[in-house]
């Protein structure tokens, strides 16, 4: 049950960035360990794509914060960008649970990658947690969050 009395806030936290950048190689966000939300959103938004340029997105697993045994998540894969596709400004947004990932096999830490081919792109990544397992979901920001209004 949503409670109206919360701000924004305290209910949906940024727990991983691919901060904006143009770039022609795989850029990820750090591992993120899922048991502290329920539910996650990664927002992968492209500004101008470099002529002839393709951009891939999907969600990785890992067993560890540090990547260890990392390996595609299935399903999580956005369906690719292009120049020539007229992709030019938009966003792709990425819905994750704690139950897409291998858990059974020990699959808790997950993370963004954005792949920009053949030419640089402008590209950037925001990875949301939604519904904090315990306490306010701002005492779960990533550290480079600077600051909350409000």
């Amino acid at each position: 049950m949503t409670n109206p009395n919360l701000k924004p806030s305290q209910r949906v936290s940024v727990v991983g960035v691919v901060n904006p950048q143009s770039a022609s190689s795989v850029q990820t966000s750090g591992w993120i360990d899922a048991t502290t939300f329920h539910n996650y959103l990664a927002v992968i938004k492209v500004g101008a794509i470099g002529s002839s340029a393709t951009v891939d997105g999907k969600i990785e697993q890992a067993t560890s914060s540090g990547g260890a045994g990392a390996k595609d998540v299935t399903g999580k894969a956005i369906t690719q960008l292009t120049k020539a596709g007229t992709d030019d400004n938009k966003q792709v947004l990425i819905n994750l649970k704690q139950e897409d990932l291998d858990f059974n096999n020990g699959f808790k830490f997950f993370r963004l990658s954005i792949t920009p081919a053949t030419a640089a792109s402008l590209i950037d990544g925001t990875v949301l947690g939604f519904d904090p397992r315990y306490d306010f979901a701002t005492d779960n920001d990533a550290t480079t969050v600077d600051e909350v209004v409000g």
